[in-house]
């Protein structure tokens, strides 16, 4: 099937893509900006961008004319601005305009559990949208979501966040409304299935994992699977208001989209509509199973979660991963940005030579009592060096690093720390073009894991200030090997 792909840069699409490409389907990926979507693969020739702003109809005009179902992952939970509703009512009536052209057979939307009678503003907005798409007058399939869980998404960030960081909380009373959370895993597979299936059209189903439970009972299963003590204590003097400005401080997310959450945490997200079970037989994992695969098989890394599975299947090549991105939410980052002049591939040489026998190229001896320091708190040290002087590639073990991405064409080595550490740690070391200016950019992000966390990154600051700094230089101006 020619399928267009709406949302293709955001957080379900950037999953689901690889799963419709597995599945042999011709993609139409349209995104905002073209520059912020990369990829390289078997499947190129199954792949086709789109520029267009659901905001601007004028932009809408390269959707082909021939597709035969498109995807709307579209919406505006997280912008600042306070008439979502309306932004999100608007580019769902410009985007029916533009569909309604073709000669597309069913539209697929995701959307929110809405069940209860007194709905937030978001889950009205979502429900909105869903009738906009239904009078259309093409075949729609709405599948409604409570809480997704995978990493890099809101709401397990959140979970995350709060558990991770807070040994005692003190919480408004909406910790004891009920949801039904579901893996992304599940959602992607309704996803794909309901594609071209007519029991599907013009059908509302919602879709769940098979725990009911409330906000707290997550936050406590959450800090089981991660063998950490937590209390809870819920109070009814937090005002909506109140528990959005918890949520934010507490956590990374910004207030928008804390408000939201907050707003729509106020509702029961449980699935009263069942009948996908019986289309589409499948059994989906426990919430905490989810939990277990988010840390597990993605690494807080949202889109290696998606392209990791493929390269495991031999499917994909490794140009994919080009699209890993790094945690932003509850990091702390240290950037150095150098100009130079010498040869890129002499630098990129340098860079992808770095660890094991050659070293750290700058206050190495730093380096080398990290890893017996590493070791002595049962860590793996430097002991595992590389596997080649000067070849290196994703999945290669460099000293207490795992490598996340060498990737030549971009000139870019992501490094995923291993060693002991009260939180997570990467290491980006890449080679921009600007202005016809050479740079190298160099940055290290550090998720902390509650107050040991905190201080540990402070505490290395001195450290950082001088070996990264350092170490850049030497990484422009050392010889090759």
């Amino acid at each position: 099937m020619k399928l267009l792909l709406t949302g293709a840069n955001g957080y379900i699409g950037a999953r689901l893509l690889p799963v419709l490409l597995q599945h042999g389907h011709q993609v139409v990926c349209m995104v905002r900006d073209a520059r912020r979507f990369s990829e390289s693969s078997e499947y190129t020739d199954k792949i086709t961008v789109i520029t267009g702003d659901l905001l601007k109809p004028e932009t809408l005009t390269e959707i082909p004319n021939d597709i035969d179902a498109a995807f709307y992952l579209v919406h505006s939970m997280g912008t600042s601005n306070t008439n979502f509703y309306d932004l999100e009512q608007e580019c769902a009536s410009n985007f029916t305009n533009a569909i309604t052209q073709t000669k597309v057979k069913q539209i697929v939307y995701l959307g929110g559990i809405v069940n209860d009678e007194q709905l937030s503003v978001h889950l009205k907005s979502r429900r909105n949208v869903e009738s906009i798409l239904q009078e259309s007058g093409i075949a729609c399939t709405i599948l409604r979501a409570a809480i997704i869980i995978g990493s890099g998404s809101a709401s397990f960030e959140i979970i995350r966040d709060l558990t991770e960081k807070l040994p005692i909380m003190i919480t408004p009373k909406w910790l004891q409304t009920r949801c039904q959370p579901i893996a992304i895993r599940d959602v992607l597979f309704y996803l794909e299935k309901v594609l071209g299936k007519e029991e599907t059209y013009n059908k509302v189903f919602d879709i769940g994992g098979p725990d009911i439970l409330s906000y707290k009972q997550m936050l406590l299963t959450y800090a089981s699977v991660r063998k950490l003590k937590r209390w809870i204590i819920t109070i009814p003097v937090l005002t909506p208001k109140l528990s959005s400005y918890w949520l934010y401080f507490i956590t990374s997310t910004s207030y928008p989209l804390a408000k939201s959450l907050v707003d729509s945490m106020r509702n029961e997200v449980v699935c009263k509509n069942n009948d996908i079970k019986t289309i589409l037989p499948h059994i989906c994992f426990s919430y905490r199973e989810a939990l277990e695969l988010a840390f597990v098989k993605i690494e807080q890394n949202s889109i290696i979660s998606s392209w990791k599975d493929a390269l495991n299947a031999g499917l994909l090549t490794g140009d994919f991963m080009n699209q890993i991105k790094v945690p932003i939410n509850g990091c702390y980052q240290y950037k150095v940005f150098v100009e130079f002049d010498r040869n890129t591939q002499e630098v990129k040489n340098n860079i992808w030579s770095i660890g094991g026998i050659r070293g750290w190229y700058y206050l190495n001896w730093l380096w080398v009592l990290r890893g017996y320091l590493d070791k002595l708190f049962g860590g793996v040290g430097l002991r595992r060096g590389r596997r080649s002087p000067t070849d290196i590639r994703a999945g290669d073990a460099l000293d207490f690093w795992r490598v996340l991405l060498a990737d030549d064409n971009y000139k870019r080595l992501l490094l995923y720390a291993e060693m002991k550490l009260p939180g997570e740690a990467w290491l980006e070391i890449k080679i921009l073009e600007r202005n016809g200016k050479n740079f190298l950019s160099q940055i290290a992000t550090f998720r902390p894991n509650g107050l040991w966390g905190r201080l540990y990154w402070y505490l290395s600051m001195p450290f950082h200030l001088f070996i990264f700094n350092g170490m850049a230089r030497k990484i422009i101006h050392l010889p090759n090997l």
